[in-house]
């Protein structure tokens, strides 16, 4: 089946790639991926390609980055490689009207729909200690992941998850479903109208571990943010300590009393919450490289939150 790829993300490039490989003769293949434009990047702000454009150079196949995809100019590009469908997968901008209506468009999303619709459903499950998540394939429709749904697989949310662990096993199903999806055409059937929730784009203040929160869910931030984005605790000069790792500290013996913020006992590195105390296994102080807690502690003594 002839196909177009839209996508951005590290997770779109991975599906990108399964749909390249398929089968001997690479039956889905696309004929044409668009993605995002190249976007100053890190401290130096130099151009760098989003990982799609970079993932299909590396397997040559013909690329656009247009400013946007519902211009004339992409939409035109997108009609003369002819799709029989469109796979759209984490592209990170609204496609509208007439690009909906001009060609069939699959899309890719990792969250068991109606739940988690949205920017990150990933981290959004993680954050709100789910059991499981999954994928579903869906029609792309106006609505933000509302459309019917064709094909949906479950995936266990374990214990000790961060976004790293769970997110490969979800590119691995996407693109099977995907391939799926594409060979078998099977029925669309309309999302359920009860239990939609939204995952809200991660902004800063979802990044900052507030002691005035319980430990067990800033643990579940901790987990949900790495290593992609990354976890901050504000320190009293304003400056913000990045939190890698982390585990709940309610069990270690003389571990202060709840609420009194940062401490250190016996190199740990302890964050006092209101509820239950989290310990703070990784840290990267402000310019500086991930370290452990310990070292920190020897290098940078203790600060204040």
């Amino acid at each position: 089946m002839r196909t177009v790829f839209l996508g951005t993300s590290a997770f779109a490039a991975a599906v990108l790639e399964r749909l390249a490989g398929t089968g001997e003769d690479h039956a889905h293949r696309p004929a044409l991926v668009v993605t995002r434009p190249d976007r100053p990047r890190g401290r130096g702000r130099r151009l760098a390609s989003p990982p799609v454009a970079e993932k299909a150079r590396a397997l040559g196949i013909p690329l656009e980055q247009p400013e946007s995809v519902n211009g004339p100019r992409a939409r035109e590009c997108i009609a003369q490689a002819a799709p029989d469908v469109v796979v759209v997968c984490a592209f990170g901008a609204l496609i509208s009207e007439p690009l909906l209506s001009e060609h069939e468009l699959l899309n890719v999303h990792p969250s068991l729909l109606p739940r988690w619709r949205g920017a990150a459903p990933v981290e959004r499950a993680i954050m709100a200690g789910d059991a499981r998540t999954g994928v579903s394939i869906m029609r792309l429709t106006a609505g933000l992941d509302s459309g019917p749904v064709c094909l949906a697989a479950r995936e266990p949310i374990l214990p000790e998850d961060t976004y790293g662990s769970l997110a490969p096993r979800l590119w691995e199903i996407s693109g099977e479903l995907l391939v799926r999806a594409l060979e078998e055409a099977p029925p669309f059937i309309e999302q359920a109208q009860e239990g939609v929730t939204y995952a809200e784009k991660i902004g800063s203040e979802d990044r900052l571990l507030d002691p005035v929160r319980p430990a067990v869910e800033l643990e579940r931030v901790v987990r949900a943010l790495h290593p992609h984005i990354g976890a901050r605790v504000a320190l009293a000069d304003r400056t913000l300590l990045g939190v890698h790792r982390a585990r709940l500290g309610d069990g270690l013996a003389g571990a202060p009393a709840t609420g009194e913020g940062l401490s250190a006992h016996d190199g740990h590195l302890l964050l006092g919450c209101r509820t239950g105390v989290l310990e703070l296994l990784e840290v990267q102080p402000p310019g500086g490289r991930p370290m452990d807690a310990s070292s920190y502690l020897r290098g940078h003594g203790l600060p204040s939150a």
